[in-house]
């Protein structure tokens, strides 16, 4: 996934997430919808939360080399 599709997919994710708050904030869904909006959020914010990491690791590879030595490339698969 290229980065911008990625930061794409992140923000599409992150708007999701802060649709579903509103919706359990709003205290109109059933249990049962609430506990799948609940879960889906979960899902969501995990999501959301490796792409910061992967995102904060690039970054530290980036500061630790600011030297002008080669940089290099990370890899969210391998974190490296």
């Amino acid at each position: 996934m290229t980065r911008k599709a990625n930061v794409k997919h992140f923000e599409d994710k992150l708007s999701e997430l802060d649709s579903l708050v509103k919706q359990l904030e709003s205290n109109q869904l059933s249990l049962e919808d609430a506990l799948k909006a609940f879960e889906k959020g979960i899902k969501l914010s995990n999501d959301c939360q490796s792409v910061l990491t992967q995102a904060e690791q690039k970054v530290q590879i980036l500061l630790e080399n600011q030297d002008g030595e080669h940089l290099q490339t990370f890899d969210p698969e391998t974190n490296q």
